[in-house]
């Protein structure tokens, strides 16, 4: 023992030896019940390991409060030095590793209804302003770097920097890692907010889907909240900056901004004649604008999430997916399209706080703040195009059930920004929407895509989808009332008519070349010149999406309205669909299925509207299916200018499907040589229960499949004893069948099936099968193996025990009226085969 000092030991569990001096009159005296305790009373003295390898052990064996306190007084008391190698760990513990493996806190899955106190401390800990940020900030100040692995990132991100090109994007300027053979490395090398960040974003991404037998409400966890405070702190809808982030009681200030090279704005988003792509090598160094330190987190954190959300597709890996054969890259979770609806609800919000004076474009020509400058950027420079990709993909490869609407919420809260505008009007009382003013006319050009391919996209989803459900329905509803807003449809006919206007009446025009926007700076320089031409902004706005090849097909053009019209005439069908299944269901007796089990009422095998949820949700769904369908198909009349007379046809040619009897009529068919032969609107009526075949067993009834109204094993014995028989007497059989008397006709009654005449055999293959196979006369006790015969028989017992009647003088009384009912039924079979042609 030196004079200075004594030391203090502990053994951590799984942790190497840690060793701590401190000063020899203090440790006689001082007594801790943790490593985390002493390390904290001196933490200038600490060494980095023994501070993570502390919190390591504490996170396993203190409860989680406790856990959250240390980290706090941490936070406030050890200085950066320390602090920046528990970073890594500490952002992994709470929003779990990247890989997937560890889920840390569960944000996703926290609720404050469920567990309020963990939920309270979280949301407390993890605040925009809480101590989880102070230690970002606090590490930010010293300049501190962390690697952060490219294997993670984004698809199309990671295989460009694969390929030595660097990213689009200014959020991977200079932070690309070169090994020190030259070679491309792994990791990009972050600052403690990106790093952050990074692991915030991700974590909705790289975590496994939450189980379906969990039902958790997104809106109501942890995580969805954040992403909201997080959104309404760093972009603001009121307020000239950010919040600033309070200093803590050591008196530190607010860090400064990452002292990486940024690219002047007015690079960004403009329309390059060249593209050559940039090599990684040639990342650019130029000096940051001094006014970009007022949002460069607000900056940050909107490129980490559009990044982390959306960049899963680049146009090129769009085209790909249009194959059949392609296999998906990425798939999108429910979960996944709620979060990013609630960042373009709050970018509308945000972009749409300007000011009047600050919108107009004159304004773009005074100096502004870069906040402004940010607002009027964000979603036009940043958001559109990859939105665009992430929406084409969810429209041609979700599945076709009620989960969509999510994602059709989603698309249909970007095309709406006038609803999160300060100047909204509030509903009115009566039912009409209110019409979309004139000065969204170049949002609506300049997303001219969103608003037209992406409506023919949902309306062949709508054709292949069971409009009879009230979900389904609500889907379809919901897309019309949009776009049926007034001036709306008009808006978009004059963005498609700038559009297709020929390159040629426009001479000043010819030589422009419409190419891609590449992202490669920052929003941190005064706004571009205003395009004035709005014809060539709807075009660059076309083909930076599509490619200057695409194929555009028109909104209001023929084949658009060709597709109009077979979903109102499907939707006409599903009106009467739901009509039909409401009709059937009010007629059904309330113990039918009991009934049916029994085998006393009619077994309809061949039911046709298994489809839907009808059945499940009762008279109301129907009420509201029909209340949607009806709604839907005025809006879309309104919008496509449909005619009172078309409508009426779908009306009329629906009214012929059914015959004199009521019965629908077969599905759309063509003749072929070998029959009847599907067309697509058949199968489609076929999935969707819109109309039936009346399917019939026209094989050897002995042979037909156990019924659920039989005992199995009953029917097989039945079957080989029947069997035994018919081997041993078929030539009595056949000869007492063969009587012109009586006698045969009883036998013929009871051994030989009906005329084959009676059935109707639609196939032509049916017809050659039955016409090769005759039958002689043979008995069938199969009848005695269903649920019904047997309850039957035991109710006729039990009801002669009533009567104080045994059982033989039972048996014999019911062969005797059995004999007489098929005698009455021998002699009317009789006497109507003589009535026959």
């Amino acid at each position: 023992m030196t004079t200075f000092g004594a030391v203090a030991e502990w053994r951590l569990p799984s942790l190497r030896r840690a060793t701590l001096w401190i000063p020899q009159w203090f440790a006689k005296k001082a007594i801790f019940n943790s490593p985390l305790e002493a390390a904290m009373a001196f933490p200038h003295l600490q060494q980095p390991s023994f501070l993570l390898a502390s919190l390591k052990a504490d996170s396993i064996n203190k409860p989680f409060a406790q856990q959250c306190q240390d980290l706090v007084k941490v936070i406030e008391d050890f200085p950066a030095k320390e602090l920046h190698t528990i970073f890594p760990w500490l952002v992994e513990s709470i929003f779990g590793s990247l890989d997937g493996v560890l889920v840390g806190w569960n944000l996703r899955c926290l609720q404050g209804r469920v567990n309020p106190v963990e939920y309270s401390i979280v949301m407390e800990f993890l605040d925009p302003g809480g101590p989880m940020m102070k230690l970002v900030y606090k590490l930010q100040a010293e300049d501190y770097k962390f690697d952060f692995p490219v294997s993670y990132l984004p698809g199309p991100v990671k295989a460009s920097i694969q390929e030595c090109i660097l990213p689009d994007s200014p959020l991977y300027h200079n932070k690309v890692q070169f090994t020190p053979t030259g070679g491309l490395g792994l990791n990009l090398a972050l600052n403690p907010f990106e790093y952050y960040i990074f692991f915030f974003a991700l974590s909705l991404i790289t975590q496994k889907p939450l189980p379906v037998s969990l039902h958790v409400r997104t809106s109501d966890c942890a995580y969805f909240i954040l992403v909201d405070r997080y959104l309404s702190w760093f972009l603001p809808t009121e307020g000239s900056v950010p919040p600033p982030l309070s200093s803590s009681p050591g008196g530190t200030s607010p860090s400064p901004p990452p002292r990486t090279p940024a690219i002047p704005f007015a690079s960004y988003g403009l329309h390059h004649t060249s593209l050559l792509k940039r090599h990684i090598s040639h990342q650019t160094s130029v000096n940051a604008d001094p006014a970009s330190h007022e949002i460069w987190r607000s900056e940050t954190l909107l490129q980490v999430f559009v990044e982390m959300w959306l960049h899963h597709y680049s146009l090129e890996m769009y085209q790909k997916m249009q194959s059949p054969h392609a296999k998906e890259s990425f798939t999108p979770t429910e979960e996944h399209v709620l979060v990013v609806r609630l960042l373009l609800k709050h970018l509308h919000a945000f972009a749409n706080s300007l000011k009047p004076e600050q919108a107009s474009p004159s304004a773009h020509s005074h100096a502004t703040s870069p906040l402004e400058e940010f607002k009027r950027a964000a979603v036009p420079r940043f958001v559109q195009q990859k939105l665009y990709l992430f929406l084409q993909h969810c429209f041609g490869h979700w599945p076709l059930d009620a989960s969509f609407r999510a994602v059709l919420e989603m698309w249909l809260s970007y095309l709406q920004p006038w609803r999160y505008a300060p100047d909204k009007q509030a509903p009115g009382s009566d039912s009409q929407p209110r019409c979309v003013s004139e000065k969204w006319a170049p949002f609506v050009q300049e997303n001219l895509l969103m608003y037209t391919k992406l409506f023919v996209g949902f309306l062949n989803r709508a054709l292949r989808t069971d409009l009879v459900s009230p979900k389904h329905a609500l889907m379809v509803f919901r897309v019309a009332k949009v776009f049926a807003q007034p001036n709306l449809a008009e808006m978009i006919q004059k963005g498609e008519q700038l559009f297709l206007e020929p390159e040629l009446v426009i001479p000043h025009r010819q030589h422009r070349l419409f190419t891609a926007p590449t992202f490669t700076g920052s929003f941190l320089s005064p706004w571009p010149p205003a395009v004035t031409d709005a014809s060539f902004k709807v075009k660059s706005h076309v083909y930076s999406l599509e490619g200057q090849d695409c194929k555009y097909t028109p909104m209001f053009g023929p084949e658009a309205r060709t597709l109009v019209l077979r979903l109102a005439q499907l939707i006409t069908q599903a009106k009467h669909t739901a009509k039909s299944i409401s009709d059937q269901c009010a007629e059904s007796p309330a113990g039918h299925s009991f009934l049916s089990w029994l085998g006393f009422s009619s077994m309809d095998t061949n039911g046709s509207y298994t489809a839907n949820d009808l059945d499940e949700m009762g008279q109301d769904s129907v009420r509201k299916t029909d209340e949607y369908l009806e709604k839907a198909l005025e809006y879309l009349r309104q919008i496509f200018r449909l005619s009172e007379a078309q409508l009426r046809q779908f009306t009329l040619a629906l009214g012929t499907t059914q015959d004199e009897n009521g019965k629908k009529q077969l599905p759309d068919c063509i003749v072929g040589e070998d029959g009847l032969i599907l067309t697509p609107l058949g199968r489609y009526q076929i999935i969707n229960g819109l109309r039936r075949f009346e399917i019939e067993y026209q094989g050897d009834p002995e042979l037909q499949p156990i019924r659920s109204y039989e005992i199995a094993s009953l029917v097989r014995t039945l079957f080989r004893l029947s069997s035994a028989i018919n081997h041993r007497f078929a030539g009595q059989m056949a000869a007492l069948c063969s009587r012109d008397d009586f006698l045969g006709s009883f036998c013929r009654y009871h051994l030989t099936e009906p005329g084959l005449a009676s059935r109707h055999l639609l196939s032509p293959v049916g017809r050659r099968q039955v016409a090769g196979h005759t039958r002689g006369p043979r008995l069938s006790l199969r009848f005695l193996g269903s649920y019904r015969t047997l309850v039957s028989l035991l109710l006729a017992f039990f009801v002669a025990s009533l009567f104080c009647v045994g059982p033989l003088p039972c048996t014999l009384l019911l062969t005797l009226g059995y004999v007489l009912y098929a005698s009455a039924m021998t002699l009317l079979t009789e006497r109507g085969k003589l009535h026959q042609p």
